[in-house]
C-alpha cells in the first residue's frame, strides 16, 4: 500500500473534496493547487498520474489533525467536525438532485413543444490537397521538467 492509496481511503472514509483538502493543507501553510491533488486520486495507468509524496501526506496528516481537533487554544470535538461534513455533503447531493430533476423536466416539455424534421446534411469528402499548408512557428522550446518523478 502505498501513500497515493493511503490518502484516497482518508479522503473517501471522512468524505472530503479537493476544496476541503486544500484547506487542511494550508492549515500548516502547505500550498498546493486542486490539479495537482487531483492527480494523486487518478489510475496508476493515466498519463497525469502523480505519486503522493512522503512530504505532502504527513502534511495532509498534520493538518487533518489541526482540522479534526482544533489547537490548543480553540480545541474541537472531532465527531461534530465529521457529522457536520456530512450534513454538508447530503444537502450537496439533494441540491444536485432538485436541479437534475428540474432539467430533466424542462427538457422533456421543450422535447414535446419543439417537434423539429431531421434534415440531412451532407459533407464533403476530405482532400488533403484542399488544405492549406501552414509552417507552425515555435514560439517556447520545448523543456523537460525533472522533478524527481519517474
Amino acid at each position: 500500500m502505498n501513500n497515493n492509496d493511503i490518502f484516497k481511503k482518508l479522503r473517501v472514509a471522512l468524505q472530503l473534496r479537493d476544496d476541503q483538502i486544500l484547506e487542511i493543507l494550508e492549515l500548516v501553510d502547505f500550498r498546493m493547487s486542486k490539479g495537482e491533488i487531483g492527480n494523486f486520486f487518478r489510475n496508476e495507468d493515466h498519463p497525469n498520474f502523480m505519486e503522493c509524496g512522503d512530504q505532502v501526506l504527513r502534511n495532509f496528516l498534520n493538518g487533518l489533525v489541526i482540522h479534526l481537533r482544533g489547537t490548543k487554544e480553540n480545541p474541537k470535538n472531532a465527531m461534530d467536525v465529521i457529522k457536520q461534513n456530512q450534513e454538508t455533503v447530503k444537502k450537496n447531493i439533494a441540491t444536485k438532485l432538485k436541479v437534475e430533476t428540474k432539467t430533466e423536466f424542462t427538457r422533456e416539455k421543450s422535447e414535446r413543444s419543439e417537434i423539429k424534421p431531421k434534415t440531412e446534411i451532407k459533407k464533403k469528402p476530405f482532400n488533403s490537397k484542399d488544405k492549406k499548408q501552414t509552417t507552425k512557428i515555435q514560439v517556447v522550446e520545448k523543456v523537460k521538467f525533472k522533478n524527481g518523478k519517474k
